[in-house]
């Protein structure tokens, strides 16, 4: 809802909500396992990039795709320094 306000609207496959859930317990496995809530940091990460370009790429409609998230969050889930990192 926030990005429409800017213009931009955006998709998830079912695909794409398959690979964020699957990252999500990767990273639960290899870190502290606080289940649900890392969605929360796992989907800003995917999403901020989007959150401050918004304005420059209105008006747009954005699908997300596994190939879209695994381009924005696949070092997390393959870097076990870096998912410490994600809350």
């Amino acid at each position: 809802a926030l990005l429409e306000t800017e213009g931009v609207s955006i998709e998830f496959t079912d695909d794409a909500i398959e690979r964020i859930s699957e990252i999500a317990i990767d990273v639960n496995q290899e870190t502290d396992n606080i289940g649900a809530r890392r969605l929360h940091t796992i989907l800003e990460r995917l999403l901020e990039e989007l959150s401050f370009e918004a304005s420059e790429i209105a008006p747009a409609h954005i699908e997300i795709t596994p190939a879209y998230v695994d381009k924005k969050l696949g070092e997390i889930s393959k870097n076990k320094n870096l998912s410490q990192f994600i809350l």
